[in-house]
């Protein structure tokens, strides 16, 4: 697959995975126990939820980033 083709698959399951994440996110943040747990605890939480939408994408990004294999 060329590099363009790969950045324009990327692009496009990017944008249909982080609204899909953002919905997850919320329902995990409204969840019972998290509402009343302590507030490090929350914190905790609400850090991890908004860096984790990332972790799963590094390996899609490092996919997208390949050069072209010349043959």
């Amino acid at each position: 697959m060329r590099a363009k083709l790969r950045k324009l698959t990327g692009a496009i399951m990017m944008v249909a995975y982080l609204p899909i994440y953002a919905i997850l996110a919320m329902a995990l943040a409204q969840a019972r126990p998290l509402r009343e747990a302590s507030g490090a605890l929350q914190f905790i939480c609400f850090a991890g939820l908004g860096i984790g939408w990332i972790l799963p994408l590094f390996p899609l990004i490092r996919w997208m980033e390949k050069p072209d294999s010349r043959g």
